[in-house]
């Protein structure tokens, strides 16, 4: 099996949790933040970058902010790379704005099929530690091919 790698997008207070609680449950956690100037909330110990890390079969992506204007150039970044998931975090009641800015830059609906949208169980979860669990939650259950209650 492949090492586990969760990388957390943009420093929001759901990566910081993200981060935390990822690296209890055994990933190695990076924080991806292309401004480096919004990096400064992230505890000691975690690693953050600002250019797309080496994103093996084993990594889990998540976009923890889809209303940031480098959203499409993230994606299509990560999507160059095997990682094994990549998601974004949204109210699945609204459309994802990450295919619009997919397509905007010529990638093709099969690599944008990739992005996983909602992301975690459906937990009602609300708060940035709720909306962690969540997503970490549903990252196992897909790691261990279980339905995990994605359905929403």
């Amino acid at each position: 099996m492949s090492e586990r790698v969760l990388v957390a997008v943009f420093a929001t207070p759901v990566a910081s949790f993200l981060l935390r609680y990822g690296k209890d449950l055994g990933f190695t956690t990076v924080l991806f933040e292309p401004d480096g100037a919004r990096a400064t909330d992230v505890a000691d110990g975690f690693e953050v970058v600002s250019t797309v890390p080496d994103l093996g079969s084993g990594a889990d992506v998540v976009v923890t902010d889809h209303d940031r204007l480098e959203l499409g150039a993230v994606l299509k970044a990560a999507l160059g790379h095997p990682a094994r998931w990549i998601g974004v975090l949204g109210n699945p009641r609204h459309a994802g704005p990450h295919v619009a800015a997919l397509r905007a830059l010529d990638v093709p609906d099969e690599d944008i099929a990739r992005v996983h949208r909602p992301v975690g169980l459906n937990i009602g979860s609300r708060t940035p530690p709720e909306i962690a669990i969540a997503t970490l939650a549903g990252l196992l259950a897909d790691r261990n091919e279980r339905p995990g209650g994605f359905d929403f």
